[in-house]
């Protein structure tokens, strides 16, 4: 008898059930076929590039060439050679201090400011804590370790000097106490240690300075002071000279006073570099502190000493300056930003030999120099790291992985002709380790938008980076030379060249960039310099759609969030609208109108005068928003250019504007609103008692004509008498608000980080709400140019007449939207629907299945709808530089939750299908060339065309909140995917990854998650990095392969990794620090020294600083802990090959170890048994010979 199974049954019906629900595009969408897994997806940091943000000090390793640098945020940064770079983070987040190299040992030790010191593996890729050592009672002023030691000296601020052994990371009970330090008869504290060094000659002789003034020649041996010198000023530095024989000290008081050893009662010389010496003899005005002081010898001639700091006091504003004194002359470097350290490279790392300087790097606040010594002019090397990427403020950023292989060399050829000149010509003097042997072989760019108005293209191959080529898009506009000039820019008083966001097209080379002034330029790359002419200028007049939403509001102040006003429905039987456009004489807009307002007026002036352009990146075309009727240009949200067509799009929360800029063409402006068709099921009004207020937001009858149009679009300080007019002050206060938001660019940063906010606290408040279909019909735009394209500068303003609704959209599809009540605020803080996305693509403009695939543009709402817009290019390419481009809406394909990120089009096997471009051709090379680029370049084939009823693309649509893939033509919606409730997405990218596509996504709550194309399975979630400011939002970037970047602070760029297979290949991709490298010799003593013993004399610190002698340090001064980067911790990261080998190091470091202490034993041991020995001979020796009765 067959046994019955009820699970059979109950996946029978689950099946059954599942499989009725679908759609037979979904079956068939079943079958599509997915090689991505969550094995292939693994997060990990990978590199940081740039400049340490708030640097504090600074060491140099003078062996293995290697420089490190700290911060106040507790962030290591070691440099090599170019490409050789490492970053270390302490848990704690307490500032550096100080840092000191056990020169080559492959080891660094760091001092905190929550007094803690850590001893640093870098031997390994990726360096490790082998050991923390944390004070409890005493606050850390001073490090010192002396070369080839493993004994370090801490001063801390009670004025003790304890000692710590290096490879235990244990105290000894040896201690420099203050009370012994300084004379007994001194009645007052002599403050914190401020130095500490031992004589280059005598390593038993310890110098010790305190803030006060006094230092102190302290004998290791005899535990006691030798010579004191006492000097009025406070201390801040102390140097040796080679020989041992004299030192030399900076004060506060902007003097150096040089001191012989023997004699202490005052110095051999008191000199003050940058102070007035007065005729009299007197004493010379006092000057700035000199922070820091280095004395370094040379074997054939003068010494040199180099000083930062000591500037008198009447130079006002006068920049930082490094001071090199050589002989008699002195010359006076002046620095951009203020002097964090600054170190004098030497060849020799032993201190009692001629020094012989060769360079000095100094760090600054934002920027690392290295000066050369050994040129005359003392000129600057030319950096090879790239610290550069905030010379002017990150505001947008792009990451291209795999790109065309003669790009870069196309971008560094035009690059390289501008470099500064001037620099020394000596290779960079810090050039250890090595760089990392890994498989990574595709070519990757990034781009850096900032807020002068620059861009930078920077290579990014090979976990590297450096600067390619820097275009400055402020060469296009006039310089203000005055206040006067500045009128139209109070918008964005600062930085009104910054750049908002830019699109690249890396197959034809051509980019796009919008400012937040609310300009559009237009580049096309050229290898050859273009002649001088006048740039080519159209300007648009995007009308602001001032709904009952937006009007002005007495009470409290106005939160945006995303809700928006009902858009009128174009009609399919509507005739088209069409408008021609003059070019203007003024080139610039017209003056402001009667009554005293802003209008046609740009925010930026154009060049008057031609402009010489060099190779690379030249204007093709500038597109500008004017001012209407007294109201700023929104800024420009949205941006996207497509070579192939020759259009650039570009939205704001007003409309969105099509540009031939082949042509040099408007096509097309429509408000947000006439982008949806006539029968939309998204048209809805708001379910709210509140009456709608008609002067604002009423609809008027198509009789009115244009003219209402235009007046109804006024501002409400236009000084009609249409009722869009309401209170006056209410607008006044209004148009005061928006002035006032808009004035700098650092708050509208700062108001988008605000709106973020709200969309989390509002997206907690969501609740679902009635819908009401009810909406005029308004007509479709459809715009045709008919101009023809002149070399004359032409200007051009059209505006199409946009509706003001008080019609909201419903949220209930939009979780962003807050809650509908009767209250007034809560309808008041709704705001427009903004255009945020474009993709430009091949498909289906109608779902009928017998269509043909065309060329599309869809758009994206901030209120989460999807449009279509279909493209209609002229036949030939002859024709398309005469005939007009038509441009027609195909209604909404989709709606989503939260405002659209990202689009892109899949193929029926899942495979991307990108939008087709234009091959790369010289625009200024001969004919014959031209033809030759086309030639080597293909288009990608076109997709294509539906066959037997059945779909053939998939429309992949992420928003904010959720991800939808549509069936196309049906306009089916196959999978939907919830990506998050509680919060919202920032930047969502379609990337291909291990030869399939995926959505990768980046949430304000710091999570990264990958889904899988089209099922939109989840691959990959992890909570890696909340959002802290808006710089991550605005800067965080995909790219295909798994790479992805983001701007961690100010200066840094943080790049990471979500593929498993470049996780696995880190190890060997990184870069190696430590190279073995011998020591060099130390410096020969000579006979006569020899015999007469007059060179350096050693000391064996273990006998004095060892347990046996001097005991066991309190246990409650510090408390060691192990690091993770000790013993066990290196046991359970290593892997493969190379763990078995730091395994077996490791085991070979231990039994070295318990030999050595085995060793120390068996000699202690023997020690006392010859002692005991000899005292038994001894007394056998005084008793042998005497009687019982004589003991």
């Amino acid at each position: 008898m067959k046994k019955f199974n009820i699970r059979k049954v109950l996946d029978g019906l689950t099946s059954s059930s599942s499989s009725a629900a679908h759609t037979g595009a979904a079956k068939e969408n079943d079958a599509v076929p997915e090689s991505l897994q969550s094995e292939h997806f693994q997060l990990c940091k990978t590199v940081r590039h740039g400049f340490p943000h708030q640097p504090s000090s600074m060491a140099f390793d003078p062996v293995q060439k290697i420089l490190a640098v700290g911060t106040l945020n507790g962030a290591l940064r070691l440099f090599g050679r170019a490409g050789v770079e490492c970053y270390c983070q302490h848990e704690s987040g307490a500032g550096v201090i100080q840092l000191q190299f056990l020169i080559n040992e492959g080891a660094l030790v760091s001092a905190l400011a929550d007094d803690s010191i850590h001893l640093w593996n870098l031997r390994q890729k990726i360096p490790a804590i082998l050991h923390s050592l944390k004070f409890n009672r005493e606050r850390i002023t001073y490090c010192h370790l002396p070369f080839q030691s493993k004994w370090l000296y801490i001063g801390t601020e009670r004025g003790n000097i304890h000692i710590v052994n290096v490879e235990s990371f244990t105290l000894s009970g040896y201690v420099i106490m203050w009370n012994k330090a300084i004379e007994l008869s001194t009645k007052t504290h002599p403050g914190p240690v401020v130095h500490i060094s031992d004589n280059p000659m005598d390593e038993g002789k310890l110098l010790i300075g305190y803030e006060c003034g006094v230092v102190v020649l302290w004998d290791l041996k005899s535990k006691k002071a030798d010579y004191r010198y006492n000097y009025d000023e406070a201390i801040h530095s102390v140097d040796w000279h080679h020989e041992g024989k004299q030192f030399v000290c900076s004060h506060s008081d902007g003097t150096l006073t040089t001191w012989n050893i023997r004699t202490p009662a005052k110095p051999t010389q008191i000199i003050t570099p940058h102070g007035k010496q007065p005729k009299d003899g007197k004493k010379p005005e006092p000057c700035k502190p000199i922070l820091k002081v280095e004395y370094k010898t040379t074997r054939a001639g003068d010494p040199f000493m180099v000083l930062s700091g000591g500037l008198s006091y009447d130079t006002v504003g006068r920049r930082a300056c490094l001071t090199v004194m050589h002989g008699k002359s002195t010359a006076v470097l002046e620095m951009d930003f203020p002097i964090v350290d600054f170190l004098t490279l030497c060849e020799t790392p032993y201190p009692n030999d001629f020094q012989e300087p060769y360079a000095v790097v100094v760090l600054l606040e934002r920027d690392l120099v290295v000066i050369d010594l050994g040129q005359i002019g003392y000129p600057i090397f030319e950096n090879p790291y790239p610290l550069s990427i905030h010379e002017s403020p990150v505001t947008c950023c792009e990451y291209f992985a795999d790109c065309p292989a003669e790009l870069i060399p196309a971008l560094y050829s035009v690059g390289s002709r501008q470099k500064r000149q001037g620099y020394s010509k000596k290779d960079w003097p810090i050039n250890g380790g090595n760089w990392g042997q890994g498989t990574q072989s595709y070519p990757e760019i990034v781009i850096t938008g900032h807020a002068d108005g620059t861009i930078k293209f920077w290579d990014a191959s090979a976990l590297m980076l450096q600067v390619l080529y820097k275009l400055k898009t402020a060469k296009v506009f006039e310089k203000a030379r005055g206040k006067e000039e500045k009128a139209n820019t109070d918008i964005v008083d600062e930085d009104p060249f910054a750049i908002q966001t830019l699109c690249w097209c890396p197959e034809s080379r051509m980019l796009c960039v919008a400012g937040v002034s609310a300009h559009v330029i237009v580049y096309r790359f050229s290898k050859q310099e273009a002649a001088a002419a006048n740039v080519q200028l159209l300007e648009v007049r995007m009308q602001c759609e001032l709904s009952d939403t937006d009007s002005p509001d007495t009470g409290g102040e106005q939160t945006p969030t995303q809700a928006s006003s009902v858009p009128p429905s174009p009609q399919e039987g509507d005739a088209p609208a069409t408008a021609s456009s003059q070019p203007s004489a003024g080139g610039n807009g017209s003056n402001p109108s009667s009554d005293g307002q802003r209008d046609n007026m740009p925010c930026l002036q154009v060049r008057s005068s031609p402009l010489k352009q060099s190779p690379g990146y030249q204007v093709e075309l500038v597109v500008q928003l004017v001012w209407v009727g007294g109201e700023p240009p929104q800024p420009i949200t949205s941006l996207a250019i497509n070579s192939s067509y020759g259009l650039v799009v570009f939205g704001n929360s007003n409309g969105m504007a099509v540009v031939d800029y082949l042509q040099q063409t408007l096509l097309l402006n429509l408000g947000t609103s006439e982008l949806y068709g006539a029968s939309e099921p998204y048209q809805r009004q708001p379910c709210s008692p509140r009456k709608a207020r008609q002067p604002s937001g009423a609809l008027c009858d198509s009789s009115d004509g244009p003219n209402a149009a235009e007046e109804r679009c006024k501002s409400p300080n236009s000084g009609s008498t249409s009722p869009c007019n309401s209170d006056d002050e209410r607008k006044a206060k209004f148009i005061k608000k928006v002035k006032y938001k808009s004035r700098r660019f650092s708050k509208t940063v700062a108001n988008d980080f605000a709106r973020m906010s709200r969309k989390i606290s509002s997206s907690n408040e969501h609740k679902p709400n009635t819908e009401c279909h009810s909406s005029p019909s308004r007509k479709r735009f459809y715009y045709t140019h008919t101009g023809t394209p002149t070399s004359s500068r032409k200007s051009v303003k059209l505006a199409f007449p946009t509706a003001n609704s008080d019609h909201n959209m419903n949220s209930k599809d939009n979780s962003f939207s807050r809650s509908r009540s009767s209250s007034v605020t809560s309808i008041d803080r709704e705001s427009r629907e903004a255009v945020c996305a474009f993709c430009f693509c091949e498909t289906f403009p109608r779902k009928s299945a017998d269509g043909v695939p065309g060329p599309c543009v869809l758009v994206g709402t901030s209120q989460g709808s999807v449009m279509l817009l279909a493209i209609s290019l002229p036949p030939g390419d002859d024709q398309r530089l005469i005939q007009p481009v038509g441009i027609s809406s195909c209604g909404t394909v989709a709606r989503l939750k939260g405002g659209i990120l990202t689009m892109a089009l899949l193929d029926a096997a899942g495979a991307a299908l990108p939008a087709s471009y234009e091959p790369w051709y010289d625009p200024n090379a001969s004919d014959e060339e031209k033809e030759k680029e086309r030639s080597r370049w293909r288009r990608p084939a076109s997709p294509p065309s539906s066959q037997e009823g059945h779909d053939s693309q998939f429309a992949v649509l992420c928003s904010e909140k959720q991800a939808k893939v549509v069936a196309v033509p049906s306009q089916t919606r196959v999978h939907k995917h919830n990506i998050t409730e509680s919060s919202f997405v920032l930047r969502a990218d379609v990337v291909q990854m291990a030869g399939a596509n995926c959505i990768a996504c980046f949430c304000a709550n710091g999570h990264i998650m990958t889904l899988s194309l089209p099922s939109l399975r989840p691959l990959l979630d992890v909570n890696y990095l909340p959002l802290t400011d808006m710089r991550i939002a605005r800067t965080f970037c995909f790219s295909s392969l798994g790479q992805a970047l983001y701007l961690t602070s100010p200066t840094e760029v943080q790049r990471i990794t979500y593929s498993q297979e470049t996780c696995d290949n880190l190890q060997e991709m990184l870069s190696e620090l430590f190279t073995p490298v011998e020591t060099p010799e130390a410096p020969n003593r000579g006979f006569f020294k020899g015999l007469f013993g007059g060179g350096a004399q050693s000391l064996d610190r273990e006998d004095l600083f060892g347990e046996t002698a001097s005991g066991k340090a309190s246990r409650s001064l510090a408390q060691h802990i192990p690091g993770p980067g000790n013993m066990e911790g290196m046991k359970g990261a290593a892997s493969g090959v190379v763990g078995d080998l730091a395994r077996a190091r490791v085991a070979l470091d231990e039994r070295g170890q318990k030999l050595g202490e085995l060793e120390e034993r068996t000699a202690a041991m023997m020690s006392s048994a010859e002692s005991f020995s000899k005292h038994a001979h001894d007394m056998m020796q005084k008793y042998k010979d005497k009687k019982w009765y004589q003991l």
